[in-house]
């Protein structure tokens, strides 16, 4: 009985850890999508949370005093003085708040708390980031300013471009590969696999010079077929080495019964090995183009960065030194960003645990 007590109690510390986690990732994910739809104004004046029903100070009514009032003494309001410091930060007066409407003009505003409901959303920040027309905003002081679209949309399609081959390739190779270390018997293959899995601690900053003089020599560099191969030798120990873990696990009576029906090496790839481990690369390839399409320093390495191959995280880069303070652009872009990735792995996400589980077990 004691036992029981003791895993439900602990069963209850890792729900809650879980839930904290759960919440501090979703508050600022919630907080972007509802500063991507918001106006540019409201961004820079009020906070997200905001857009919720809440109680805020409305004006009711103004009071108009003399010019000739002195602002450096005590100012009469209502047959009460305050001092402009006072005013300037609001102070009550019969369940009414005072405060400057305008102090030039010697206008107090007089403020009653209600109920506000109904937020002001608008999609003309994804109109302005994913198109590169001319567009017009209004500022928090109520003037207008002309600005430029920053066509997000040609990076978007550069980045799923690169992505979707540079995720396809090194997982098909590294499966190909996983096979053969896993159930194929040839000179020198522990030696080879050892290699491999050096790889992994080797940082890719250290092979970006050589490879970018092999790639200069050899005309690849600007190249789509450049950047996929850069992924792909990049990605290859790491699938490689997971892939292996999950086939190693799989039953040799299978494959011995397969070959007793005379099946060869690519019928038991491609007919055994590649449907059992649908969750396995399922789950790798979540974590491939999770890396492809966030990356940032291999884009930029080996396709450049003009606008017309400009991939999504040096065009929201660029944003960020150009337009540091446009938030309403920023937010649409980052989420924008975020939608590809999050479409993954919800597809994919009954696959992922299985995925991540394969070889823990054995048979």
């Amino acid at each position: 009985m004691a036992g029981k007590k003791k895993r439900r109690s602990k069963k209850w510390i890792v729900n809650i850890v879980l839930g904290i986690i759960c919440f501090v990732w979703l508050l600022p994910t919630l907080g972007l999508l509802i500063s991507s739809f918001r106006p540019a104004a409201d961004i820079l004046e009020t906070g997200w949370w905001k857009v919720f029903p809440h109680q805020e100070w409305k004006t009711k009514d103004t009071i108009q005093l003399s010019k000739d009032v002195d602002l450096r003494g005590p100012i009469e309001v209502n047959g009460q003085t305050y001092t402009d410091d006072q005013l300037k930060s609001g102070v009550m007066q019969d369940g009414k708040r005072l405060t400057w409407e305008n102090r030039r003009a010697r206008e107090i505003s007089v403020q009653d708390q209600g109920w506000v409901g109904s937020p002001k959303l608008t999609l003309d920040n994804y109109k302005n980031v994913i198109t590169g027309k001319e567009y017009t905003i209004k500022n928090a002081d109520g003037s207008e300013s002309k600005e430029k679209g920053t066509g997000l949309s040609q990076a978007f399609w550069n980045t799923l471009t690169i992505a979707v081959p540079a995720t396809v390739i090194p997982v098909l190779i590294a499966s190909f590969a996983a096979y053969a270390f896993a159930w194929l018997r040839f000179p020198g293959r522990r030696t080879l696999f050892v290699v491999i899995i050096a790889m992994l601690v080797i940082p890719i900053q250290v092979a970006l010079i050589p490879v970018l003089k092999d790639y200069t020599s050899l005309g690849l560099n600007g190249s789509y077929l450049g950047i996929w191969l850069a992924h792909t030798a990049f990605g290859l120990p790491l699938v490689t080495y997971f892939m292996y873990n999950f086939i190693s696990q799989l039953p040799k009576d299978l494959f011995e019964s397969a070959f007793m029906d005379g099946a060869t090496h690519f019928t038991i790839f491609s007919r055994l090995i590649l449907p059992l481990s649908v969750p396995a690369l399922a789950s790798i390839g979540i974590f491939q183009f999770l890396w492809v399409w966030n990356d940032y320093l291999v884009s930029l390495i080996f396709i450049g960065n003009q606008p017309e191959v400009q991939v999504m995280s040096m065009k929201i880069a660029d944003l960020v030194g150009s337009r540091g303070n446009d938030w309403h652009l920023l937010t649409s872009a980052a989420f924008i960003s975020m939608l590809m990735p999050l479409a993954i792995f919800f597809l994919l996400q009954k696959y992922f645990v299985r995925g991540l589980m394969g070889g823990s077990v054995k048979g």
